[in-house]
């Protein structure tokens, strides 16, 4: 049994708890791993009254079982990148369909029509991945813009600058999307004025360049392309969401996704802002479990917007991941 939330998923956040509590009921019933969860809590489901009330599975748990809503049945399975096959955590995709409108619509709210952009992907040590989720999205976006530019680059930076100069000269609005050791690469190899292209960096040093925090990252990407600000995104293999930040680290949710606090001592207090580890709720993982409890710490603003501080103390490093202090 698959049960999609298509045209439930994309509805304004004031309005957020009432399907999410109708996803959980459906999760609870369906989702055998998610129930195995909420009885170990002794959940009581009539109190289930707001989203803070909620439980929220711990992300480790797409490393060691199925996370799956109705039937084992699924398209293709998303896969983060961890250093080893064991430490890897598996996302089963029912319907990818729902990932596609999740990501498409979230791209229109921040960037506006994909038809307007060209849109490059510098994501060398993610292409190597069969089943990366970042990859997915950025080649969608790619054949989306129908510019006969927009692609994807390996380590072909001489390339990648003549190809960026011309779309400068063109002044074609152009969003590079790069892995964060990549695009200090390239910075350092090639560095230019470009007015008109964007910068989202996906984070990842893969032990390959020092340790840098978000903020000394943005400071040499800003320096070497003559830019104001580089923006951020907020995804991982687990969600079929993204939150994006345009400037000073501070990310926005689409409306069918919610961060919340929970307390570092107490992990079943949770709370709608604060500091402390981060709850997702994405409501596009009706086909698996939208109620995710990440090894991220940051703080929520009352606005829904939030920061990332870093990670747990003893969780895995992932390579979507940036320290931040």
């Amino acid at each position: 049994m698959s049960f999609s939330f298509v045209n439930k998923i994309f509805l304004p956040e004031t309005a957020l708890h009432f399907p999410a509590k109708e996803l959980f009921l459906y999760q609870y019933r369906y989702n055998k791993t998610y129930k195995a969860w909420c009885d170990c809590l002794h959940t009581d489901i009539n109190n289930i009254d707001s989203p803070e009330t909620i439980p929220f599975l711990p992300i480790s748990f797409f490393k060691t079982r199925t996370v799956i809503s109705g039937d084992d049945d699924y398209e293709l399975f998303f896969e983060s990148s961890g250093t080893t096959q064991s430490n890897k955590s598996r996302h089963y995709i029912k319907d990818l369909d729902v990932y596609i409108q999740s990501f498409t619509k979230g791209f229109h709210i921040f960037y506006g029509d994909v038809k307007d952009w060209c849109i490059i992907g510098l994501l060398p040590s993610y292409l190597q991945q069969q089943h990366s989720s970042l990859v997915k999205m950025v080649d969608e976006l790619i054949r989306q813009t129908n510019h006969p530019q927009s692609g994807f680059y390996l380590y072909e930076y001489e390339k990648l600058f003549t190809v960026l100069q011309q779309l400068e000269k063109a002044h074609q609005k152009t969003l590079l999307i790069g892995v964060t050791y990549a695009l200090l690469d390239f910075a350092e190899q090639f560095p230019s004025q470009l007015s008109s292209t964007a910068f989202i960096e996906t984070g990842g040093m893969k032990g390959r360049r020092k340790e840098l925090t978000r903020n000394e990252v943005h400071d040499i990407l800003k320096k070497q392309f003559h830019v104001q600000h580089i923006h951020s995104e907020y995804g991982m293999s687990e969600l079929l969401s993204q939150a994006y930040s345009k400037q000073d680290g501070r990310f926005y949710c689409p409306p069918w996704m919610k961060v919340f606090i929970r307390d570092e001592d107490d992990p079943l207090l949770v709370k709608a802002s604060g500091k402390g580890a981060l709850n997702i709720i994405d409501l596009a993982n009706a086909n698996s479990c939208a109620f995710i409890a990440t090894e991220d710490v940051g703080e929520v603003f009352s606005d829904g917007s939030f920061t990332v501080a870093g990670r747990l103390d003893g969780s895995d490093i992932r390579g979507c991941s940036l320290m931040v202090v």
